[in-house]
């Protein structure tokens, strides 16, 4: 990467950013730091250049780039943010990119899991064995996925003290830092309860404390790539930990859940996002018709 002017102020920018995740952190440093490099290129010695034609022009180059429409618009959700960033500082008197519309991101709707897919996730596999404690753990985490419609991370930073299993109850933290309480059902709780009671115990040892509610043989906190892992074992196809949150907002709505109410179970900000899984019931609806009607 070619060297920044200062004047850019990349680095408060990123310092600004010090309360979201390091793996956020570094996304968005690594796309504005591509915007600024580019300017360099034409000429541009700092922010007070950037016009909205600058931006525009910005914009047709990724799109000449033949990057996917996903990867244009969280560039161009990433470069929006640096500048609000230095409206908002003081550094600039107005925003070059605001009212600016990215791509949508391919207009794919969410995959949502078959029911077929989902009791083979979660039933209990027919063995003459007792269950082993992996086995124990690895169910608790799919159910608190599709049970609770976690993200990955939420379910990865959940410690023990985060339960409140007598009122069937989880406390989450979300994107931003943001707190919310989850309702959780009773097969989630007594999954969670079965891991608890035993399995857990032996894996967290004096040598090995953890505060984390799902670990590894080890004792160390499980992370998203070990859920994938999960997944990948018991999933009849491949499948991603996302789709379980999917699934369970698609499952909420089909069921006549209030919009608003899955807006906050999912933790989302912006109703906008949840309105997705409309079009996903929906489409659902469309497919049963077809599929099963005479005249479908």
């Amino acid at each position: 990467m070619a060297e920044v002017n200062p004047s850019w102020e990349l680095e408060r920018f990123t310092a600004s950013l010090a309360h979201l995740a390091p793996s956020t952190t570094t996304a968005y440093r690594r796309d504005v730091e591509g915007f600024v490099v580019w300017c360099g290129r034409g000429g541009l010695a700092g922010p007070d250049d950037v016009d909205r034609r600058v931006v525009r022009r910005w914009m047709a180059y990724l799109s000449g780039r033949r990057y996917a429409r996903a990867t244009v618009a969280r560039k161009v959700s990433a470069v929006r943010r640096y500048h609000r960033w230095l409206q908002h500082s003081g550094r600039l008197a107005a925003d070059p990119t605001a009212g600016l519309s990215a791509p949508g991101g391919g207009g794919r709707l969410p995959r949502v899991l078959r029911t077929e897919e989902v009791a083979h996730l979660l039933d209990e596999r027919e063995s003459e064995s007792e269950p082993t404690d992996v086995d124990l753990r690895d169910r608790a985490v799919l159910e608190l996925l599709y049970g609770c419609g976690l993200r990955v991370s939420e379910l990865c930073a959940l410690e023990v003290a985060d339960l409140r299993l007598g009122e069937r109850t989880a406390t989450v933290w979300g994107k931003r830092s943001k707190q919310r309480q989850v309702p959780m059902g009773e097969p989630a709780v007594d999954a969670v309860a079965r891991w608890l009671d035993g399995p857990r115990a032996a894996m967290v040892t004096a040598e090995t404390p953890s505060e984390a509610l799902f670990v590894n043989r080890r004792g160390r906190r499980l992370g998203p790539r070990d859920v994938r892992r999960i997944l990948d074992r018991r999933a009849l196809a491949p499948t991603h930990p996302h789709a379980l949150r999917h699934t369970y907002a698609t499952h909420l709505l089909d069921g006549g859940a209030d919009l608003r109410a899955v807006q906050e179970l999912l933790g989302h900000e912006d109703l906008a996002t949840t309105q997705v899984y409309t079009h996903v019931s929906r489409e659902r609806l469309r497919r049963v018709v077809t599929d099963t009607h005479p005249r479908g």
